[in-house]
């Protein structure tokens, strides 16, 4: 049965959108209606602090409630799959509005799935001794003496971070001063942080200003859990997503997975995309050998209607695992998302197409690293991405293009190996 908010819920849905787009332009507003709600949130989580913790339990929560994927789902597979965890229990916390998709985590005797922002959510965080995120958890969550807090973030970033912003433009959600609030919070309760890389440990912690909260130490340096299905997947598992996605067998495919804007977000909707590549172009020439998979990233809210482009262009903006996009394509197209870090463990061609570099870097966020290390071509005009795709063998079997992709992935994936699951986990829980 598909979900269906109850009245109550629909009312104070209703009321709390209108609060919202009112406050976003009245501050006064926003300040005094933000602070009622984390008081609300608040009682809700101390009412349970006086329960006794249990250190067999652990919450796992993914891009807030929208999904099960990522590093949390990696850990809690490992987990599940191990005999040395088997006296443990989970819980995942899971938006309302998708809920029912994830009802099968229950076929499991000792996983329960709740539903997030509930009174459930709030009495689980308030005794599970483990809380595994990969985002931002509620600012009203406050780990209690002897709970863990993992925080995996969500992907290697080339784009600059909460503190290490340096340019004026601002997110149009909130300003500056209000994002570094919100990663300060959520930062101060980490008691453990994920890295994938060296160079991630760096960037991680003067984004989030670990060293200033005293959480410089916090890393469990040991790659990415998520990415070691990308070592470990087999043939089935290439055919089992594409028979999901209904993509013939005799096509190639192309991912195009373009990131959010700070600066393009609309009140009531969110942050919307507006899709840069000519489809009925891009099908005149390529449709024969290619079928592109469209994968947005998850804060873009507006819609895409591909009707027109039916066994064209696929449309994967709600496919739960991103990996698994992954390893059917033969080639990814990105802008500034930090998918490419992830995907370039495949040794496939990468196509940066950055149509609006000049005002991205220069106005929006600016890189943590040179444009010149990206193991791929950048082009900024859409006859150039086209070009690159037509003589693609070309370039991406050159002796340069080669070199340059060994000597990014000795830099930010050396230890994605497909055995990082097992060691963080060592690290967390013994």
């Amino acid at each position: 049965m598909a979900y269906t908010p109850s009245k109550w819920q629909q009312v104070k849905n209703s009321v709390k959108s209108r609060c919202t787009k009112f406050g976003k332009k009245h501050a006064g507003f926003k300040r005094a209606y933000s602070s009622v709600l984390q008081f609300r949130r608040k009682n809700r989580f101390s009412k349970y602090c006086d329960l006794p913790i249990d250190d067999k339990l652990v919450i796992f929560e993914s891009f807030m409630g929208r999904r099960y994927s990522d590093s949390p789902r990696a850990i809690y597979e490992y987990m599940l799959n191990c005999d040395d965890y088997n006296d443990y229990r989970f819980i995942w916390s899971i938006r309302g509005s998708v809920i029912d998709d994830y009802q099968f985590l229950e076929n499991n005797d000792r996983t329960t799935v709740i539903q997030y922002g509930t009174e459930n959510y709030y009495r689980t965080f308030a005794t599970a001794g483990y809380w595994i995120s990969n985002s931002r958890i509620v600012n009203a969550l406050v780990p209690r003496d002897g709970q863990v807090y993992v925080q995996c973030w969500h992907g290697t970033p080339l784009k600059r971070l909460a503190y290490d912003i340096e340019v004026s433009g601002q997110n149009d959600l909130h300003d500056k001063d209000d994002l570094l609030k919100l990663y300060s919070i959520d930062a101060s309760k980490y008691t453990h942080m994920i890295s994938p890389s060296a160079f991630c440990t760096e960037k991680f912690t003067s984004a989030f200003n670990l060293k200033a909260l005293g959480k410089q130490d916090i890393f469990i340096e040991e790659g990415y859990p998520r990415n070691d299905f990308l070592n470990n997947f087999t043939a089935d598992d290439v055919d089992r997503v594409r028979n999901a996605l209904n993509i013939p067998s005799d096509k190639k495919i192309i991912l195009y997975a373009p990131t959010w804007r700070d600066n393009q977000h609309v009140s009531g909707t969110g942050y919307v995309f507006e899709n840069p590549i000519d489809f009925d172009k891009m099908r005149e020439l390529f449709a024969d050998e290619y079928v592109v998979v469209f994968r947005p990233h998850y804060f873009i809210a507006n819609e895409f209607d591909f009707a027109k482009y039916e066994g064209f262009v696929f449309d994967a903006a709600l496919y739960p695992e991103i990996n698994d996009l992954y390893i059917i394509a033969d080639v990814l197209i990105t802008d500034y998302s930090s998918v490419f870090f992830d995907y370039s463990i495949l040794r496939r061609p990468i196509l940066f197409y950055m149509y609006d570099l000049e005002q991205y870097q220069d106005t929006i966020r600016g890189f943590y690293i040179s444009l010149d290390d990206l193991p791929g071509p950048i082009v900024v005009k859409e006859d150039d991405l086209f070009d690159k795709i037509r003589c693609m063998d070309e370039w991406s079997s050159s002796e340069e293009y080669r070199k340059k992709y060994e000597v990014f992935s000795d830099r930010f994936t050396y230890l994605d190996d497909g055995k990082a699951s097992e060691r963080v986990v060592k690290r967390i829980f013994g």
